[in-house]
């Protein structure tokens, strides 16, 4: 799907597109999804993309991988949370979860553990509010490929160590260690919520399951990330990330399917093609 809204990266403040940076490497989502610094310069690559026929089911019981049962979805309208208003600018307090938010974070944990091979479509709503989409790979451990719909430049390449961040117009790539991106939450075989992360806040209603992680560093300050999960199916539904900014990034995600053989080559990449910056 092409969004005529899609924006040119360039063109945003520096610490708006430094936001949108972020948002993109995470996820996520996050899932993305755990949170680091916001990467400052990414940017990204050119690569045919098999378009994902992604489908979503679910037992409404137990979480498990989406199987692909159901007809191609439209593009979901995603929830934009204010998570600056839920925990202020400073660090969240300590929080002492009840017997009901440990089962909810443990169906979760259990829900993103389960997900191995997955395809499917994604809208990213930015800082300002504009929205792109795209297609994502995933395949665990450690390997993601996110593809922005034209006239966006950008995609998100991770081999299972590294992640590189490319710009197909400007022929270059910002590299960041995985194990310092959230998206290493994403891609772990396994995941424990509550002891993985730094969780801050567990909600539900009729609708969600939200999980909300913090994550503080030192020099450059305090990240939120929220993960929301069917409150029937426990699939991922989307994520929203807040730099140490201020800024808001949310992604949905749609048409999941775990039935499709992904081609290793997406995975692989370029380091000769493409003017790389390293950030540690």
């Amino acid at each position: 799907m092409k969004n005529s809204e899609s924006r040119d990266l360039r063109r945003l403040p520096n610490e708006q597109a430094a936001s949108f940076r972020f948002g993109t490497t995470l996820i996520a989502a996050a899932f993305a999804v755990g949170i680091l610094a916001a990467p400052a310069n990414a940017q990204s690559v050119p690569a045919p993309k098999p378009a994902p026929k992604s489908r979503d089911a679910s037992d409404g019981q137990r979480p498990k991988p989406p199987a692909a049962v159901q007809p191609e979805q439209s593009p979901p309208n995603p929830i934009i949370p204010d998570l600056r208003s839920l925990f202020g600018s400073g660090p969240a307090p300590a929080v002492n979860f009840d017997a009901n938010q440990k089962i909810l974070a443990s169906k979760v944990s259990a829900y993103l553990s389960s997900l191995n091979n997955v395809t499917g479509n994604f809208v990213q709503v930015g800082p300002d509010g504009s929205r792109t989409t795209g297609d994502f790979y995933i395949q665990k451990p450690g390997k993601l490929r996110f593809e922005y719909d034209a006239p966006s430049p950008i995609a998100l390449i991770a081999d299972g160590t590294t992640l590189a961040v490319r710009d197909s117009k400007l022929a270059t790539q910002d590299i960041y260690p995985l194990s310092q991106t959230p998206l290493r939450y994403l891609l772990s075989d396994r995941i424990d919520l509550l002891k993985d992360t730094n969780v801050v806040g567990i909600s539900a209603d009729d609708i969600f399951v939200s999980i909300t992680i913090e994550e503080k560093q030192p020099l450059v300050g305090t990240s939120r990330l929220m993960l929301m999960v069917g409150a029937k199916d426990y699939q991922l539904k989307q994520w929203t990330v807040t730099d140490p900014q201020g800024y808001d990034t949310t992604v949905a995600v749609y048409n999941l399917d775990s039935t499709k053989k992904l081609d290793q080559a997406m995975f692989k990449i370029d380091f000769t093609n493409y003017q790389n910056t390293t950030n540690n």
